[in-house]
């Protein structure tokens, strides 16, 4: 007997049974049944095209709606720090800002989004790993690619930083010149900063030669990149640390240390130089100039005199007693008009004194300071006559 006649469940009896008794118990409400909704969603889209599917205005709505959607499929977002890209059966068009844009649906127009306005940064010698002591990342050298040999055959850690960008106008010389955007900038970074540091001594790169080398090495890549068309900017390189290898850090750390006391002593003896060598110069700029304001003192006064000698000979070839005379008493006048004076008579007397008294004008009235003669003698204070 047929299944469909004992009763319905199947050949295991009527409802939803097994062979082995009760059948799946459902528990809360059915899932919806795919069948049941396709069938549903075909009637009311046979009610909705007049016709039926298969009529001349059917096929056409269907493929407006198509053709609506393929349409639509062409607008896109580029982000702010994105710049689009679009492509023509393969082949490079134009570039598209940040903001809503529209290109023709594919396969016709494609775009690319590469981030053209974000600003990279990439670290060599050096890297990130995650260390779960710490749960986080720290970093770590990586000896291989900082490790430098210099100009002077020493060897130096060098840990640097490049950042980068894609130029403006360079987006397709990125997308389609070169293959592995980071790997190239690493690897021309490398080959830079070597090149840069076997040129120059160990000293300078340790000291005051870092921004230097620093400049030296943007423009080398630079150089390079822009040779390989690659629409790469370099806007900085920087030098995390420069030290010795760690084997040897401690001896080159005591040098530097006693350079810098020798350069510190050196600045102190150059300012006590500087402080004593121009007050030396000063006192004998003024010894100088008192000795020459001496000399022509002496000078005018000889030639004063020996001017006033040659006057007074002449007025004595022409009166000789009288300017002999005169001579005389300008000279006593000069001797004795400073010092003190007794008169002596030169004679006796019968009350036996032989020395007159005067009045002391001279200490009752203010004392003239003598009048210097260059050659003469001065009689001092208080002698007698």
């Amino acid at each position: 007997m047929p299944w469909k006649n004992q009763g319905g469940g199947g050949p295991w009896g009527s409802g939803p049974k097994g062979p082995w008794g009760s059948g799946p118990q459902s528990v809360g409400p059915r899932p919806p049944d795919l069948e049941d909704l396709l069938r549903r969603g075909q009637d009311r889209l046979q009610q909705l095209l007049p016709g039926g599917y298969f009529s001349g205005i059917g096929i056409a709505i269907i493929l407006l709606a198509v053709a609506a959607i393929w349409l639509m499929s062409g607008f896109y977002r580029v982000q702010s720090e994105e710049l689009g890209v679009v492509l023509r059966f393969g082949k490079y068009v134009r570039d598209a800002q940040p903001g809503l844009n529209y290109h023709l649906p594919f396969p016709i127009e494609q775009v690319l989004l590469p981030k053209a306005l974000r600003v990279s940064t990439l670290s060599i010698g050096m890297t990130l790993i995650d260390d779960p002591a710490r749960r986080g990342r720290t970093m770590r050298d990586v000896p291989e690619e900082s490790l430098m040999l210099t100009g002077d055959e020493n060897i130096v850690d060098v840990d640097f930083t490049v950042l980068w960008r894609i130029k403006p106008k360079g987006v397709a010389d990125y997308l389609f010149n070169i293959q592995n955007p980071e790997g190239t900038v690493k690897a021309v970074a490398e080959s830079a900063m070597r090149e840069v540091i076997g040129k120059s001594n160990i000293q300078p790169i340790l000291t005051g030669a870092r921004t230097a080398n620093e400049l030296a090495v943007q423009e080398l890549m630079q150089k390079t990149l822009d040779g390989y068309g690659s629409g790469i900017l370099v806007q900085q390189v920087q030098m995390q640390k420069v030290d010795p290898p760690a084997q040897v850090i401690d001896s080159f750390r005591d040098v530097q240390a006693a350079r810098a006391d020798l350069e510190r002593l050196q600045n102190e003896a150059q300012t006590y130089a500087n402080r004593v060598v121009p007050d030396a110069k000063g006192r004998a700029a003024q010894i100088l100039q008192v000795a020459e304001g001496y000399k022509q003192q002496a000078v005018a006064e000889a030639k004063g005199q020996s001017a006033r000698f040659l006057k007074v000979y002449d007025e004595y070839k022409k009166a000789p007693d009288v300017t002999r005379q005169r001579i005389y008493l300008e000279t006593m006048e000069r001797i004795l008009g400073s010092s003190e004076k007794l008169v002596y008579d030169g004679g006796g007397s019968s009350s036996g004194q032989s020395i007159v008294p005067y009045l002391p004008l001279s200490e009752l009235t203010p004392r003239r300071p003598p009048a210097p003669t260059t050659g003469q003698p001065q009689q001092p204070s208080g002698a007698t006559r």
